[in-house]
């Protein structure tokens, strides 16, 4: 047990020698202004951080109750894929139907054209025979007055 009670007593006989001594007294004083300066910087710094950390906390917060804000509105809408899949299903419809309508109107311009054609070739000899018509009753009323 000396050795124990030795042991504490020189502890604390070198504590006691610590703050007697002026060397040890002003070094101690020293390396407290060289560090006590970086000390209370970290300090500064630490709080700072931490108050970064609790305003991003309150906007991590803030974007958490948006987002759940976004998810419940997209779970109130219905599900639009099948009136997706009818309106492209009636697209494909309405582009069966005017290309026949297309092809329909093409035929009937070709058969307007035709219809034209005939009436020209029709016509163009009906004129054609006319003046032959007045020119031999011309020379008919010409003759006859000859």
């Amino acid at each position: 047990m000396d050795d124990t009670e030795s042991t504490t007593t020189s502890a604390d006989e070198n504590t006691g020698n610590l703050c007697d001594n002026p060397t040890r007294d002003t070094l101690a004083e020293g390396l407290l202004g060289v560090l006590k300066p970086k000390v209370d910087q970290l300090d500064d710094r630490v709080r700072a951080t931490r108050i970064c950390q609790i305003e991003l906390k309150q906007r991590i917060d803030s974007l958490n109750e948006e987002l759940q804000r976004v998810q419940e509105a997209l779970n109130n809408h219905p599900d639009l894929d099948p009136y997706v899949k009818k309106l492209i299903a009636c697209k494909h419809k309405v582009t069966v139907v005017l290309n026949v309508l297309q092809a329909s109107q093409d035929r009937l311009n070709e058969i307007r054209q035709m219809i034209n054609k005939e009436k020209t070739v029709r016509t163009v000899p009906e004129v054609i025979s006319e003046p032959e018509q007045s020119t031999s009753s011309v020379v008919t009323s010409q003759g006859s007055i000859n």
